[in-house]
């Protein structure tokens, strides 16, 4: 796939994230195996570098990167719970998976339980990335 093609494909998903010019989006659990074409065009489109886990200003969204061997969904709702401290009113919570089918895939239920015990709401599931998946995760007053 050439260059342009591969930011046309991902900026699509990027943009159904709902990030807009000037949000600050704090990322969790970044390595190598991330998709860096789909954190590119999320700081694209809101014009703003991501923050990293030790950001501790206000964000307006967040991206979780979470694989089947992170750990259990009590220790995602752990993590749900550090990404809520730095959001402010109303900002999202994407939790980026493997597809199904993938290597280290997480089932829905995990999100949707961590979700429940860190007080949240899982809302949506889209393809955002060729082998990831996003869950939309939002307080439940918020739905």
């Amino acid at each position: 796939m050439v260059e342009s093609e591969e930011r046309q494909h991902t900026s699509a998903p990027a943009k159904s994230l709902g990030f807009g010019a000037g949000q600050i989006i704090q990322e969790f659990g970044w390595d190598s195996d991330v998709d860096e074409p789909l954190r590119q065009a999320v700081m694209d489109d809101t014009g703003e570098d991501l923050e990293d886990e030790d950001y501790t200003s206000l964000s307006d969204g967040a991206l979780v990167w979470w694989r089947g061997d992170d750990g259990d969904s009590d220790d995602l709702a752990d993590l749900f719970m550090d990404a809520m401290a730095n959001l402010d009113d109303g900002g999202v919570i994407w939790v980026l998976t493997p597809k199904a089918g993938m290597p280290h895939h997480v089932d829905t239920r995990t999100i949707e339980q961590a979700a429940h015990t860190a007080g949240l709401h899982a809302t949506s599931t889209d393809v955002v990335a060729p082998q990831w998946a996003g869950t939309r995760i939002v307080s439940k007053a918020k739905r």
